[in-house]
């Protein structure tokens, strides 16, 4: 199994996922130079969320959740702020989003789970 494309393939559902929620896609994989990456970026009744997807295919090792450290949690608010000062959007409210989607081996959906405001 490829693993960069799951991780692609469990972006996508995430996208069509949080588009039936009403959320207006920003940008995907937004990077900040060096500082690292966004893997998604969606605003919702004025509100911007910095989601980073974990995709997998069982939890053996843990939910995908699990797999987002501490230091990916500073990276993803370093980044934030670089976003958030070249659009111009500081005065918007933000909330920093995990969202597990778990799929099968053929790349097909089972499971999604937003967690909003992870961190």
């Amino acid at each position: 199994m490829n693993t960069r494309r799951l991780g692609e393939k469990g972006e996508d559902f995430a996208v069509e996922y949080l588009k039936r929620k009403n959320y207006r896609i920003l940008c995907r994989n937004y990077r900040a130079g060096k500082l690292g990456e966004i893997d998604l970026i969606a605003v919702k009744d004025n509100r911007i969320i910095f989601a980073e997807v974990k995709t997998r295919t069982g939890d053996i090792f843990g939910t995908p959740a699990e797999a987002v450290s501490y230091k990916k949690q500073k990276t993803i608010k370093k980044v934030a702020s670089c976003f958030l000062k070249e659009y111009n959007m500081s005065d918007c409210e933000i909330s920093f989003d995990v969202i597990e989607v778990i799929m099968t081996k053929d790349y097909r959906p089972v499971n999604i789970n937003h967690i909003e405001e992870a961190f």
